[in-house]
């Protein structure tokens, strides 16, 4: 199910957050969870990979939340769904999207994708039931950070793009690689560059797009991706509570320019109701997690990412609402973000 975007506190693929729905409820009291996923549907036709996968934690006392992203490589088991035909099979965890979200012969659906994926992301994490959730495409997320005219950033580390060049367009490809394909890295000439400052930098939306995608060249690779990606939820998060949530005009243009890129899941809640219950979560006291993955290898070949055992009482922490409490007692078990 579509619906307009929800105020403040979003973000996207990539990078993204949540949307609201528009049918009076009663937001429940106690902690909440959210899950917020990013894709990259070529066009209407193609099965979307979950490429960003981010838990929102907000506690009962609304002091904040606790942002961890999912590794999108992750090997995990995927139940069986009877609502696209897809059977059990153990694989990462980005293809539950995928394969939950078929509804016909080349039709797929991102909200019923959501399903198989919240499923198999709450059989990882513990977290039976999510209280609401967002699917934002990378060409919307592109466009709502436009809509609210950029993002200011501090940069943690050199980064340079896989993809752009210098003014944005597209980087030319090798001569064997012409179009979308199975080539891998097969794109030449000059990159864009995001060099690493201690002062924000201002990002455009497709600047903004663009960084948060990028893993290539960067030490740890997907878990540096991931880290950006939670640092410009924050940021974004801080800025909509400050520019948009309070000026109605704003929010309509910025909804509006968001549009069918947004599939939110909300539970049967609406605008009035979230922004009742979360109008005291402190926007400054945003906390991001990264989770301690490492690669898989099974018969000496690579098949993605996995979890170590140690991870799994900061997801019991989570179920339970003490993560708070959990980080201060267990530094290192998990790595917060600076």
């Amino acid at each position: 199910m579509r619906r307009r975007f929800w105020a403040w506190f979003a973000v996207a693929a990539g990078c993204l957050l949540v949307a609201p729905a528009a049918v009076a409820a009663t937001v429940p009291a106690g902690p909440l969870n959210l899950l917020l996923v990013g894709i990259d549907p070529r066009n209407d036709y193609t099965a979307p990979l979950a490429d960003s996968i981010i838990v929102a934690h907000i506690p009962a006392d609304r002091s904040g939340a606790i942002l961890f992203s999912v590794p999108r490589d992750l090997v995990v088991p995927i139940p069986a769904f009877p609502k696209s035909g897809s059977p059990a099979q153990r694989t990462k965890i980005n293809a539950a999207m995928a394969l939950g979200s078929r509804i016909g012969e080349r039709k797929y659906s991102a909200a019923q994708g959501f399903e198989l994926l919240a499923r198999t992301v709450g059989d990882v994490t513990g977290i039976r039931r999510f209280d609401g959730g967002a699917v934002l495409n990378f060409g919307g997320f592109r466009k709502f950070v436009d809509a609210i005219g950029g993002i200011s950033v501090p940069v943690d580390q050199d980064v340079v793009s896989e993809h752009r060049k210098p003014d944005g367009s597209l980087r030319d490809r090798l001569p064997q690689c012409p179009g979308h394909d199975d080539c891998h890295r097969p794109y030449i000439g000059a990159q864009k560059a995001y060099p690493k400052s201690d002062e924000p930098v201002h990002f455009s939306g497709w600047e903004a797009l663009d960084f948060c995608r990028q893993r290539y060249g960067l030490p740890h690779s997907d878990y540096d991706r991931q880290r950006h990606q939670r640092q410009f939820v924050k940021a974004l998060a801080k800025k909509l509570k400050r520019t948009v949530i309070s000026d109605p005009a704003k929010l309509a243009q910025v909804t509006a320019g968001v549009g069918r890129s947004l599939t939110f899941v909300g539970g049967g809640r609406g605008i009035a109701d979230w922004a009742q219950a979360l109008k005291i979560l402190r926007i400054k006291d945003l906390t991001g997690v990264g989770l301690p993955g490492e690669a898989l290898f099974e018969g000496g070949v690579y098949k993605g990412e996995q979890l170590p055992g140690t991870v799994g009482p900061f997801f019991s922490a989570v179920v339970q609402d003490r993560v708070g409490p959990f980080l201060r007692a267990n530094p290192g078990v998990v790595t917060v973000d600076r």
